[in-house]
């Protein structure tokens, strides 16, 4: 995890890499849970007998519920020691290249893509990558903002 001291920090670090968080097992107990928060129980999720003869060869997760992780995942890339908050302040581009199959393992590696000045403090970017164990495409892709209030 890196670690910055302060806001100043966080200027300087643009462009830099955050590394790379622990790994996630994607369970089929997760998707359903995420199917019924969502109420999203489309067959690739939750149907297992039809999902695995469908063009996945089984359930996937939500492409939100892979989305939805990167709260936790970017708390294990960096964190700014001396604010009074940090609140998620949206998404910019969000692609899901490769469905992430159910029981694959997943984690995220991140970039502090850009920053600006905010009236409240400073918003920045975060490029997160979600790794999917042993597949080539990565199961999501986004451009995470945070607001970074002193």
């Amino acid at each position: 995890m890196r670690v910055f001291a302060n806001l100043d920090e966080v200027k300087a670090a643009k462009g830099e890499q955050l590394g790379s968080s622990d790994w996630h097992l994607v369970t089929q107990e997760q998707v359903n849970l995420f199917a019924d928060a969502t109420e999203d129980h489309q067959w690739i999720h939750v149907d297992l007998e039809k999902a695995a003869r469908g063009p996945f060869g089984g359930p996937v997760a939500h492409g939100y519920l892979t989305l939805s992780m990167l709260a936790k995942f970017s708390g294990q890339l960096w964190q700014v020691n001396g604010l009074s908050m940090a609140v998620n302040y949206g998404l910019n581009k969000v692609r899901f290249p490769q469905p992430v199959r159910v029981g694959k393992r997943i984690r995220a590696h991140g970039q502090l893509a850009d920053f600006a000045e905010n009236k409240m403090g400073l918003q920045v970017t975060v490029l997160i990558t979600v790794e999917i164990e042993g597949e080539d495409k990565p199961g999501c892709v986004a451009e995470s903002l945070a607001l970074l209030v002193p």
